[in-house]
């Protein structure tokens, strides 16, 4: 079952934000844990969200970055500078990432972007929510855990649909955080999202098959819960083999990587006119995807 309404999920777990674009709470016995951090715009509908639930914000001592791409990063500034105290953990790409000029600039335009594009540019005014080279925080990788006392976070490094994703898994709940590395739960579908490089994204999902999955809390449109839950990895696994095919198919018609993207770009906005990133930020995911893709094929020629 698929669910994108705020609240909770179950016991010492929530789900904030909105369907595009949400964040995960976890409530250990000592601390709190924000995982992942959603668009820029959540911040004040979050905050709201939280005062009605009877969420203590105060309680929140921990946030995990899952990987660095500006729709997963935006409300982590905003919770800092709100409580500098706050531990936040990335990994170390991530933090490389975050701490370049350029990767800043990105972050801060795109967020505007898609604020734009889904009506939600007041949310921004007056409110201090852009990135800059104030926030800093830990380094995670492989095998590390995060204790919150009950709960443990433990972290596998899960690259592919970027080159700094991390996953977070959560036994006491069987819980899984794959961000979009585990493929976007999108109306009924889903949509597989190797970005960065195909090959290591379905090697990282292939990772997270064999994990006890009970909760599948996914970044954008919701989570998934039961039965499908279940075999949501092993089905992302197979959407991930029939895009790749696509692709492949695509560029030995056209030879070209820019048009095969460009055809690509098209068929996503034909079938999904209202998927929540702008059309030309899709069109640079679609380059860099297709790029890998044409190497592959080429080498293997």
């Amino acid at each position: 079952m698929r669910s994108s309404k705020a609240g909770k999920v179950c016991d010492r777990l929530w789900y904030l934000g909105r369907e595009e674009s949400g964040i995960y709470l976890l409530e250990g016995e000592r601390r709190s844990l924000i995982i992942t951090g959603g668009m820029s715009y959540l911040a004040p509908m979050v905050i709201d969200q939280m005062s009605a639930f009877g969420i203590e914000e105060k309680g929140i001592g921990k946030m995990l970055i899952l990987h660095a791409h500006f729709d997963h990063v935006g409300l982590f500034p905003f919770f800092k500078r709100r409580n500098p105290a706050i531990e936040l953990y990335a990994s170390a790409r991530a933090w490389e990432i975050l701490r370049m000029p350029k990767g800043i600039e990105t972050v801060n335009a795109f967020g505007r972007l898609v604020a734009e594009r889904m009506g939600m540019t007041a949310s921004l005014a007056g409110r201090d929510l852009e990135w800059r080279n104030d926030v800093a925080g830990t380094e995670v990788s492989e095998g590390d855990q995060i204790d919150l006392g009950g709960l443990t976070v433990r972290i596998l490094e899960t690259p592919g649909h970027s080159s700094c994703s991390i996953s977070a898994y959560v036994p006491e709940i069987r819980a899984l955080f794959p961000s979009d590395g585990g493929g976007i739960p999108y109306a009924g579908t889903i949509l597989p999202a190797g970005n960065s490089n195909y090959t290591q994204y379905q090697e990282s999902l292939r990772k997270l098959e064999p994990l006890e999955v009970d909760i599948l809390c996914a970044d954008h449109y919701g989570y998934v819960t039961g039965r499908e839950a279940r075999g949501y990895i092993s089905r992302s696994i197979a959407a991930a083999a029939e895009k790749r095919a696509l692709i492949e198919a695509t560029y030995r018609r056209t030879g070209s990587i820019e048009e095969t993207a460009a055809e690509l770009v098209v068929e996503v906005y034909n079938r999904r006119p209202d998927y929540f990133l702008a059309p030309e930020i899709y069109a640079g995911v679609y380059r860099q995807t297709v790029r890998h893709i044409a190497r592959a094929l080429d080498k293997s020629a």
